[in-house]
């Protein structure tokens, strides 16, 4: 696959997972009004809400997203060689200079975010770029550069404020449920044992989609970031050397959650570990071993 068609597949990929969530965060609600006797006013409260994030996500994730994970604008003076790599590798990258971001977290670590290359934003924590070199720090730029080359981070910032939404309003609808805080009214069948069923499964499976959603954006997308990283620097060796210290680090990134852990160069939660092939099936980032192997076999 080409970087083309690469950028083609993602800006389609987008849309059609816009779509897919209106219809199946309507179809949840349309399922939990069923068992509460206000299906119509469900679903198009549901309809409303899922349009509207759809929307926003669009618009508005580079924004939601550099919220949720406390980063902070990131000038010159204090970030010098993040700063002046970032206008280097832009500009081997033919791409305009995007945002910096900072994270105070020692946990080291990176991403890029926006809806395309004019209004993209490259975030690293302090940590990363207190213990990363120059070279190596070239390398993670350059393969965030590339996620914005290649419209990655449309998909994954919306995708990132998609699946936030459909774990939080699922949570927020089962807690309220339980603690009694809806009623229904007199069209409600709350006896109706499959109506039941439906109600709960619907709740139950919102926050599992919310994860092959997450699964459905290729960890393919990794590599060619690797590797188109790469193409910049002409260095792959420092990239390799960022990864292996990223990996290695013990501290856990504070400032991250299940609906934007994606984002990041490497998975966030060190904790939990890769123990199977099962694991690694459902893991977001592909192994860091195999990138390394491959960026030292360029």
């Amino acid at each position: 696959m080409t970087v083309y068609n690469q950028i083609t597949n993602n800006k389609f990929r987008t849309v059609g997972l816009m779509l897919l969530f209106i219809v199946f965060f309507s179809f949840v609600f349309f399922s939990i009004g069923k068992y509460f006797g206000s299906s119509n006013s469900f679903l198009i409260l549901g309809f409303l809400i899922s349009v509207i994030s759809s929307l926003g996500s669009y618009f508005y994730s580079d924004k939601l997203v550099l919220l949720t994970t406390g980063a902070k604008p990131a000038n010159k003076k204090d970030y010098f060689d993040f700063y002046t790599v970032a206008e280097n590798i832009s500009i081997a990258a033919g791409l305009p200079m995007p945002k910096l971001y900072v994270i105070n977290d020692p946990a080291p670590n990176a991403f890029a975010t926006g809806r395309n290359p004019r209004h993209s934003v490259v975030v690293a924590t302090t940590g990363l770029l207190s213990k990363l070199n120059r070279a190596e720090l070239e390398g993670v730029v350059a393969h965030e550069m590339s996620h914005i080359k290649n419209y990655d981070i449309l998909l994954s910032s919306v995708v990132a404020i998609l699946v936030g939404t459909l774990v939080l309003v699922s949570d927020w609808i089962m807690r309220s449920w339980w603690w009694g805080g809806f009623r229904s009214n007199d069209e409600g069948d709350n006896n109706n044992p499959l109506l039941l069923v439906v109600f709960i499964l619907s709740l139950v499976i919102a926050p599992i989609v919310a994860t092959l959603i997450q699964l459905a954006i290729s960890r393919k997308r990794e590599f060619l970031a690797d590797a188109s990283g790469v193409l910049i620097t002409r260095y792959p060796e420092g990239l390799a050397e960022a990864l292996e210290t990223i990996s290695t680090d013990s501290n856990q990134l504070r400032h991250v959650s299940g609906a934007n852990a994606h984002l990041f160069i490497t998975n966030p939660f060190k904790n939990k570990k890769l123990t199977n092939r099962l694991a690694i099936l459902f893991s977001t980032h592909p192994p860091i071993e195999e990138r390394i192997k491959i960026l030292r076999s360029i």
